[in-house]
Formats: C-alpha cells, structure tokens, sequence
C-alpha cells in the first residue's frame, strides 16, 4: 500500500509539473496565485476536524490519555448494560413482572440502541468524537438513575428506552475511535484489548447489582443504589471524556485524513468552497456503506448471531431459579464474563497473527470456530449439567471455556474487517449502521426467551417461587434459552462462509477509492 502511495504521489508531481511549467511561460501570477491559496488553506485551520499546530496526543507516563478515558468509558458502558440482568429476580419482585416482561425492557433498550445507531454517524462525520461520547454519555447516565428511583414499571420501561439512546450514540463512537487508533495489522488486538478492559465494567456492575440486591442502604432496596452510582460515575467518565481526550484525527501524523480532506475543510471554512451539508454527507456516507458485500454479510450473520447473545441476559436470573444464592449466581456470571473478556482478546490476537500469513481468509476462520463452538457448549450447559446446587464446580468450569471460545467474532473478525472496507471518515457510520440492523434484530430475542418459555415450556410467574429457586422454572426457562442459542450459532457459522470471497475485493476497492479521491481533488 506504501508503495502504491507513492506511486501515486510521484505521477500527481509529475502531471503537476507539466501541467505547470507551460502557464510559468506565460505569466506566473496564476500558479503563484493558486500555490498561494493552498498555502493560506492549509496554514490556517478552523474545522473541528482538521488539526492543529496546537493538538497533540497528551499522555500519562507514556500512556495515551485519550485512550485511558475511552477504555473508562467501555467499562461504565458495559456496567450499565449489566445491571438490569443481574437484578431481574429483584425487579421481577418489586413490579410483578414475569419474564416476557423483563424481556420486554431488554428489547425496549436493544431496540432503541440500534435504530438509533446511525445518529452516532451523522454527529461524527462533523463534531470530534470526544463530544458525540459526552453527549451519548449524559443520556445513558441520566436514565439510569432515574431507573433506579423509578415507581412504575412503565416508569422502567420508559427510562431503559432512553438508555438504549445513549448508548446507540457511545457504541459506535467508542469503536470507530479504536479503529483509528491501531493500524491494520493489530486492530484485532486493539478491539480485544477494548472488550477485556470494558468487560471489568461488566463483571463490576453484575457483581455490585447482585450482592447490593439482597440488601438496603439508607431505606431504599439495594438494586436502585447501584442504579444511582453507576449513574454518577457514569456522568462523572463522560465529562472527563469531553475535556481531555482528543480525537484521533485531530492528531497530526495520524493521516486518517490526507491532506485533500483538509484543504477541502479549509477551502470550505473560507467560502472558497460551499460548506459541508450534514444530510448530503450523511446520504453519502450511507451509500457507501451500504454498497460494501462484506458489511452485507457480517450484518446478515449478526442478525442471527446476536441472539444468542442477548438471550444469555437471563443466566442470572437461571441460575437463581435453579438455587444458587446472590453470591454464587455472581461468581458464576463473572466467571462467565472473564472468559469471554479472555477470549476476545486471544481471539483478536491470534486473528492479527494468522491475517499475516493468510489475510484474506484468517479472520473469517477464526470467527466460525468461535461461532461453532457455541454449540456444544450451550448443550452441555442447558442439558447436560445436572440443575441442582450440587454441580456449581461444573458449570463454573463450563460457562469459563465457553467464554474463552465462543467471544471471538467481533474483535478476530467484524470490526477490523469494517475498518478495512470504508475509508476511515465512514468508520464511525459503518460500525453504526451494523449496530442498527443487527441490534434491532437480536433485540427480540429477549422478548422471544420470555415467550417460548412461558407458552411452550409453561413457565408460570405467579406460581414460581423466586425467593426459594424453582425446578420447574429453572427447566422451562434452560428450554427457552437452548432454542434461542444453538440454532443461531449454526446459522452464523454458514452465513461467514461468502467472506472468503468478497472480503479482499472490498478491501481492494476501499483502497483504490481512497486514491481516485486523492486525483479527483
């Protein structure tokens, strides 16, 4: 790619030199005059996205502050997304809902989170990314706290909504941000790194939410507090975002922008050119994500393979009805959540280590042995362990390696692959647009567990004893939960399949558009 660059750039200054040298004979005022314009251009920034003289990346004992404060911002977001899971039996309690009802809320959340994905594009294609996560942040911050003192169910329901929002505006911010941050060659590390850091978020609110639940703090029952201070330290992350971290395409060096994108944001800034229009960059932004074959596949297999996924939302609540306290039902999830934390980043490293050797094929690999290994896992964990107290050794055992194995696709596969088929200025739009269709989709798998259980394996909450564990519950509600796993993650392994012949085409193409940009300019 260096060389093709070069290339490139030496046949620009050699049609540029002939295409000058016969107006010099004529007068020079005309190339002088242009040569002066561009110099003025580029001596003089002032869109929030070209970079400065004065921008440069602040670090902490040679660690990047930037990306110190998104890491923080992976882990909060990940602890908000756990809560309302690790207190289902809590909540189920306090509002008289049954499972379809808490599904309902996951779904209300999932749903708003991916149809309102791609507003994080749209902000990103004109304010730095630092201040779409401040913004995004804010939202989910707010209505989780107002979850947390929440009355009425509908009162939940309304206020997970919101969350679902702001979350749709932080996701794909905080994954475009990493992209720009590795090269191509180790953005499979970096995503890894990304879901291990945040998945400490993870463990921290399950593991807060489910031993506060069995108690009160100042006459208020222990799952609202946990509510309230992720809600605090949530805002508190998201103003420090906003202040110190900077965007990496304000750094100069990164040339995530060459430097026609900042003579046209110069030229634009000075009436030279007609400035940008957030809906026509916007349309063409779209179009050219949605032309891309390989973000049809990924998105098409993560519909299905994202079921999974927000079916698993209900092991604490499983797990509980099997007998297991507060205590073990948390050590258990956490157990769960390190492994997929491990495994997402082994996944992205060892993918990064392969697409040396074999880049047009290794990720595609790795993500179908993640997604095939789903399979046997699910069985033994919803069949095959005895449910009974006796056996937490097992599925202890069990839920770690299924972690480590089945967490791979995202970091080895879907988001290195997108950074590698758009430009980088359509990342932000890409990584939203995949949240919007898959997430929509998946977002009723929640509802769907509710449902299969009660109507088919005859799931009862008024008849459940929530306090005490519930055999009968425990089975119908493992029965739900194998329908919506196994099925999914043999799907998914079929639908990576076309990969292994669009994916390099695209990845050609998003390179040999990058330099028809720089000639057209």
């Amino acid at each position: 790619m260096a060389i093709a660059a070069r290339f490139i750039s030496a046949q620009r200054i050699d049609r540029a030199s002939k295409r000058q040298a016969p107006k010099e004979e004529g007068g020079g005022a005309a190339p002088a005059e242009s040569m002066a314009m561009r110099h003025r251009a580029r001596s003089a920034p002032s869109s929030p996205l070209t970079p400065s003289s004065t921008t440069r990346a602040k670090n902490i004992f040679g660690f990047s502050v930037s990306l110190i404060l998104i890491n923080l911002a992976s882990i909060m977001e990940r602890a908000d997304e756990n809560l309302l899971p690790a207190v289902y039996k809590e909540v189920s309690a306090a509002f008289n809902a049954g499972p379809a009802d808490l599904g309902y809320l996951t779904f209300l959340m999932n749903f708003l989170k991916s149809i309102a994905s791609p507003l994080a594009g749209i902000l990103a294609l004109h304010y730095d990314r630092p201040t779409v996560l401040a913004i995004g942040t804010v939202f989910w911050a707010l209505s989780t706290g107002a979850v947390g003192v929440s009355q009425h169910f509908r009162q939940v329901a309304f206020w997970r909504a919101v969350n679902g929002l702001g979350l749709a505006i932080v996701i794909p911010a905080l994954q475009s941000f990493i992209a720009d941050s590795y090269k191509d060659g180790t953005r499979g590390a970096g995503f890894g790194l990304l879901s291990l850091i945040g998945a400490v978020g993870g463990i921290g609110g399950s593991i807060l939410a489910t031993i506060m639940a069995g108690n009160d703090y100042w006459g208020l029952a222990g799952w609202r507090v946990a509510f309230i201070m992720v809600a605090l330290v949530s805002l508190i992350i998201g103003i420090l975002v906003y202040l110190y971290a900077t965007d990496p395409r304000k750094i100069p060096g990164n040339h995530l922008l060459d430097d026609d994108d900042y003579e046209r944001l110069h030229l634009a800034s000075k009436d030279v050119l007609p400035p940008p229009s957030i809906w026509r960059d916007s349309l063409v932004a779209t179009r050219s994500v949605m032309k891309v074959r390989t973000f049809q596949i990924i998105v098409l297999q993560g519909i299905i393979g994202s079921l999974p996924w927000t079916a698993i939302v209900f092991f604490t609540m499983w797990f509980e009805l099997i007998g297991f306290d507060n205590n073990s039902s948390a050590a258990l999830n956490s157990l769960f959540a390190i492994g997929c934390a491990t495994g997402a980043f082994l996944g992205g490293v060892i993918a990064d280590r392969l697409s040396r050797h074999f880049p047009d094929s290794a990720r595609v690999m790795c993500a179908q042995f993640s997604a095939f290994m789903g399979i046997p896992f699910s069985w033994i964990l919803l069949t095959v362990i005895p449910q009974s107290v006796d056996y937490w050794s097992a599925y202890a055992v069990t839920l770690f390696f299924m972690g480590i194995t089945i967490s791979w696709c995202a970091t080895s596969a879907n988001n290195p692959m997108f950074a590698e088929v758009v430009p980088p200025k359509h990342r932000t739009m890409i990584y939203a647009f995949d949240r919007a269709f898959e997430g929509s989709f998946a977002s009723l798998a929640a509802p769907a567990v509710g449902l299969v259980t009660e109507k088919i394996y005859g799931y009862d909450s008024k008849t459940v004893n929530l306090a005490n564990g519930s055999a009968e519950g425990a089975y119908a509600l493992s029965r739900g939960l194998l329908t919506m796993m196994i099925v999914p993650f043999g799907v998914c392994v079929l639908f990576y399949s076309p990969l292994y012949l669009v994916f390099k085409r695209d990845r050609e193409n998003a390179k040999l558009s990058s330099f028809k940009d720089q000639e057209l300019v």
